[in-house]
């Protein structure tokens, strides 16, 4: 179990964690029933929090931010010296969580992504994890919710008996979500984005030796052009020329931290 501190890349801290610790901390959170914020992040997810920095505040707020993207992955050797075996891919992170919490039978409930998604996510799950209890699913309402609408999914989740949610909004609107919802719900949050496409199968995965050498992005790129050309295409060279700015220590973001309220998006 590996966990060596939170590390700056870009302004967001990234937790240098492995499987293993991540897993750890929320099966401890759920059976405890403290809350815990989880996101997963790549390239495209830390960029989000450089460009903006309401967000940056918002992600460096989160309980574990971690290294979803071989680059974020490396950026955190080549910045910090900081050794990890591997990644913590998002949606393999998934699977161990499920897996986890079919032993320990703590149920998980489904926030996010369409109708179509959440029965064949959860029918997937299910299969593969026998002992998995899905307390609730609930599908994306694609825009931003009233207040009293917010505290009627915080009520629902309760009710359910759930003790984690998975939460797949897509970057940056689930980081967001898993910030705000945090101390509403006490029990693990974790943002896992495409994990709930690709196991549901409706979207592939990358081939492994693709992923093993930081080139899912060109995978995912040709499979969506239209959707995903500006995240590839635009924020990889920006990444890319940022971090080699601060390795030679020519370039420096702040670490922003959150000392209030952040402005709050309410987004389901």
């Amino acid at each position: 179990m590996i966990n060596k501190g939170k590390h700056p890349i870009l302004g967001v801290r990234i937790s240098a964690v492995d499987y293993e610790y991540a897993v750890h901390r929320m099966m401890e959170a759920a059976e405890k029933q403290d809350p815990l914020a989880v996101s997963a992040l790549a390239v495209h997810g830390v960029m989000t929090g450089y460009m903006d920095i309401v967000h940056r505040r918002r992600l460096n707020g989160l309980d574990l931010v971690v290294p979803d993207g071989q680059p974020v992955r490396w950026g955190l050797r080549w910045r910090h010296g900081v050794h990890l075996p591997d990644r913590v891919y998002g949606p393999e992170l998934t699977l161990k969580v499920a897996e986890a919490a079919a032993k320990k039978q703590i149920p998980i409930y489904l926030y996010g992504s369409t109708e179509k998604t959440l029965s064949r996510f959860a029918a997937n799950l299910e299969s593969k994890f026998p002992g998995l209890t899905i307390v609730g699913k609930e599908p994306s309402k694609f825009r931003k919710l009233e207040p009293h609408e917010k505290r009627e999914v915080v009520d629902r989740i309760k009710k359910s008996g759930a003790r984690i949610v998975l939460v797949g909004l897509g970057c940056p609107r689930q980081e967001v979500w898993v910030y705000e919802y945090r101390n509403l719900l006490n029990m693990p949050l974790l943002a896992v984005g495409a994990a709930f496409d690709f196991h549901a199968g409706l979207l592939k995965q990358a081939p492994p030796w693709m992923q093993k050498r930081g080139l899912e992005w060109l995978y995912r790129l040709i499979q969506e052009p239209k959707r995903l050309w500006k995240r590839y295409m635009v924020l990889n060279p920006l990444y890319v020329l940022n971090l080699l700015g601060e390795i030679l220590k020519v370039r420096k973001i702040p670490v922003e931290m959150p000392t209030w309220k952040e402005k709050e998006e309410s987004f389901g």
